[in-house]
């Protein structure tokens, strides 16, 4: 499974570091540490806590969550495998996407919910991207 630094796990919440690591030490998203030290957050404990963070509505108001060229940077949240079909959510900042794409697509990519993904939006379709 994906462990994720504060920073990391800040840059697809959309907030600062400090951010993160007040969460952190509240308690409000779980914490280990690796060999040397640094404290990780479980890419599954991340994916669930950037849903409950955007379902509560506490994005930071100043912390501005830009699409550059419309790419959304963002974690993982959901992953619905059909026979033929997948749907995969991804959560970036307090933004849900969500892409319809091939079961196939999503086992070449191995994605995996806690996985860090870009989403990239044409038109009105959204392309995943493997980080």
């Amino acid at each position: 499974m994906h462990s994720y630094t504060i920073g990391q796990a800040a840059r697809l919440l959309g907030v600062s570091p400090d951010t993160a690591r007040r969460w952190a030490d509240a308690g409000r998203v779980a914490t280990h540490r690796d060999a040397s030290g640094r404290r990780l957050i479980d890419g599954r404990d991340l994916a669930a806590f950037s849903v409950e963070l955007a379902q509560a509505g506490h994005a930071e108001e100043d912390t501005p969550y830009t699409s550059a060229r419309n790419a959304f940077p963002g974690i993982v949240t959901a992953i619905k495998l059909g026979d033929v079909a997948a749907q995969v959510e991804i959560q970036a900042g307090p933004h849900r996407l969500v892409s319809l794409l091939t079961r196939e697509a999503v086992e070449e990519l191995g994605l995996e919910v806690g996985m860090e993904a870009t989403a990239r939006v044409k038109s009105t379709n959204v392309h995943i991207d493997r980080s």
